[in-house]
């Protein structure tokens, strides 16, 4: 069951970002990766995934035997949901625009927009692997036309990778698969190893170990965000359904014990019948251990007087999931400001948007909705300017530039100015 409290009584702790506690490890890891290379990655691997490896890459026999190990009612599923994804991210792609613009006389700007060139995905293994991660970044930079896509993930699978993972990597048409994971996965992208050339972004979920490896390397590597414990919140009134409550809130648990799944409602009633829901509910799932540890550590049920008090605290968490079950949605859905991905009605559940609807589901964590959305086509595309100036031009804006790099105490950059007024020649 979930603890109820009122809003004041929140601690301020509850909106604070947790820094990962294995930054000096994950440094220690860097390190020696760095200076090592493939000899570091293959240390790590049988410390940490109890796996021995002369060869990290996913041969393409390994990939066809795999194919045939995936049930064809879950390959349609997967089409299906992959089809979608492209339909959403397609839209987006053709949304961007390359411009050229006359800026004055003689000043031309234009931006162009371009592909990142390799990139590198990271997925989470375990007993079930995130294939579906997998598919919601790969298909994007398929679209965005990113010339090389690989992808890490832990052997944790028969001392191998998943079937459906490998299977999802042929879908998405990834160009190297590595049985590779943790931080040292995510040196070996950003650093480049004797087997794994380095990458130039690094997209994808994953524990403590991958999200600071992530925060430390950023700046060698280009990264999507960090992305800590998932998170839904759900904002709802008393004509809710207490049952697609507990519900969502027990999906949300059952992924770690660091997951965050938090109601807020102006209805002590409502908030009642979903505990008992989520006691009743948890019966009936196999995953109940993990969900019911995580709602006890990390659920929460705030009661607030009126809605605006909830959109206050939906826009200060800035959560990766916000779900809004109102009778009426549209009196605070534009004031809702800060979310990875928004759920408006009681039938929009969550999972929908990690599965088969067409959104993408490696989205902001930690109250990084607050300066950023979702992974996207964006993502995978470089937006780069061009400027053309002519004699006239210059006349037109130079006199400007001349004098703000004199008032910044810029000769050089004014001097660069002054002497193409002034039509010095060599």
């Amino acid at each position: 069951m979930l603890k109820i409290c009122r809003a004041e009584e929140l601690e301020k702790t509850f909106f604070d970002y947790a820094e990962p506690e294995c930054l000096e490890d994950v440094r220690k890891i860097i390190k020696e990766v760095r200076q090592k290379g493939d000899e570091a990655l293959k240390k790590f691997t049988i410390l940490y995934d109890d796996v021995s490896l002369d060869d990290f890459r996913v041969s393409q026999q390994e990939i066809k035997r795999a194919e045939k190990k995936v049930d064809s009612s879950l390959k349609k599923a997967m089409a299906q949901a992959a089809e979608n994804l492209k339909v959403m991210s397609r839209s987006q792609l053709n949304s961007l625009k390359n411009l050229k613009l006359k800026i004055k006389p003689g000043v031309i700007a234009e931006q162009k927009i371009i592909p990142i060139n390799r990139v590198g995905i990271y997925v989470p293994g375990g007993r079930y692997p995130l294939f579906s991660s997998l598919l919601m970044a790969a298909i994007p930079a398929r679209l965005a036309g990113v010339k090389e896509v690989i992808v890490c993930s832990p052997p944790s699978f028969e001392g191998s990778l998943h079937p459906v993972l490998l299977y999802a990597a042929r879908l998405s048409r990834v160009d190297e698969i590595y049985k590779l994971g943790g931080a040292q996965a995510v040196a070996a992208m950003a650093l480049g190893t004797e087997s794994i050339k380095k990458v130039d972004k690094i997209v994808g979920p994953g524990n403590l170990y991958v999200t600071a490896a992530k925060k430390e390397l950023f700046g060698q590597v280009g990264i999507d965000f960090i992305a800590g414990p998932t998170e839904l919140l759900i904002i709802a009134d008393e004509k809710a359904n207490p049952a697609f409550i507990a519900a969502d809130l027990i999906a949300q648990a059952e992924h770690d014990l660091r997951a965050r799944p938090v109601l807020i409602t102006t209805e002590i009633a409502l908030a009642k019948k979903v505990n008992k829901e989520i006691e009743d509910q948890l019966k009936r799932v196999s995953t109940r251990e993990m969900a019911k540890r995580s709602l006890a550590k990390n659920g929460i049920i705030i009661i607030v007087k009126k809605l605006e008090e909830a959109v206050t605290l939906a826009n200060r968490m800035a959560p990766e999931h916000l779900a809004v079950f109102l009778e009426k949605p549209e009196q605070i859905i534009d004031t809702l400001l800060n979310y990875g991905s928004l759920f408006v009605g009681e039938y929009t559940s969550e999972v929908l948007g990690d599965y088969s609807s067409g959104l993408n589901h490696i989205l902001p964590t930690n109250s990084a909705s607050r300066y950023t959305g979702g992974l996207s086509v964006r993502d995978f595309l470089k937006f780069q300017t061009v400027l053309r100036v002519s004699k006239k031009g210059l006349s037109e804006i130079g006199p400007a530039a001349r004098q703000l790099a004199e008032a910044e105490g810029l000769e050089g950059h004014a001097n660069s100015i002054k002497i193409r007024l002034e039509g010095k020649s060599g």
